[in-house]
């Protein structure tokens, strides 16, 4: 199996939007009621959800005169929240096929889908023309590819010239193996965890200027507590969530990420970039 095949695959669910559909009608929700707020808990699959939406993308220059590119967009949640809150015009990719269909009803379902174009498609070979978008940002997406030179490169090429580009990604901080199953990975052959200076490095190899760079560690340890106690109070769950993303296996994959998080071997980090 090649890697992209590999990735895909460990994301696939197989009934996405049926389980989605079934945490929205416990919800007291139906596509024609739902809203973009509504939809946070499950389509935005990074730590911090909207929450780390809010702080990361808010430090990118996104407005109403904006195209913006998501690589790696995943169900396209950041991408309708950067539509909806900021008015912007936004274009994502992702590998996995269910995620962009799916996505694409989610998008109809908030009445976005004039503002929000999904597609499928590797983020090593964009489908984009040249110096296309305004902004760009990838959240959580570049521990599933090893080439970030090549990554960069592509993103490079598509923006426009002062266009600002923001990373979100867990990175290695210190020794010692991971722990898996991961939120992104399975076992260590489709893991590809870097350390802060290989994405400045790449970077400023593709051109980029760094601009910004924060550790947000102490953020995700927070957050995973007040999740956790927010799900004993209840009594589980909530309706939706990312369990319904990872199935069976998220509660021991959220568990491996957290202690490697506590024994600092890795942590979410920002970067901000400018071309």
């Amino acid at each position: 199996m090649s890697g992209d095949h590999a990735v895909a695959g460990h994301y696939a669910h197989g009934t996405l939007l049926a389980a989605i559909t079934a945490g929205l009608a416990a919800l007291g929700k139906t596509p024609a009621t739902v809203s973009v707020e509504d939809l946070a808990p499950v389509d935005e699959f990074h730590i911090g959800g909207r929450e780390a939406s809010e702080a990361f993308l808010g430090q990118l220059p996104l407005d109403a005169g904006t195209h913006a590119l998501d690589v790696g967009c995943g169900l396209g949640g950041a991408s309708r929240f950067t539509a909806s809150r900021f008015g912007s015009r936004v274009t994502g990719i992702d590998l996995t096929p269910e995620y962009v269909e799916t996505g694409r009803t989610l998008c109809a379902w908030v009445g976005l889908d004039d503002r929000v174009a999904l597609h499928q498609g590797s983020a090593l070979e964009l489908p984009f023309d040249d110096a296309g978008f305004d902004a760009a940002y990838m959240m959580h997406v570049g521990m599933n590819i090893p080439d970030k030179d090549r990554l960069f490169a592509e993103v490079f090429r598509v923006l426009r010239p002062g266009a600002a580009f923001g990373v979100y990604d867990i990175m290695r901080l210190g020794q010692g193996e991971l722990s898996f199953p991961l939120p992104w990975a399975t076992t260590a052959e489709t893991s590809a965890v870097a350390a802060p200076e290989t994405y400045r490095r790449a970077l400023q190899a593709a051109g980029f200027e760094v601009a910004a760079e924060r550790n947000r560690r102490d953020f995700a340890l927070d957050f995973f507590a007040a999740t956790r106690a927010r799900i004993a109070a209840a009594g589980g769950p909530p309706p939706l969530g990312l369990h319904v993303l990872m199935g069976a296996s998220g509660a021991e994959k959220i568990g491996n990420l957290v202690e490697d998080i506590a024994a600092g071997r890795i942590a979410p980090v920002e970067i901000i970039a400018r071309r």
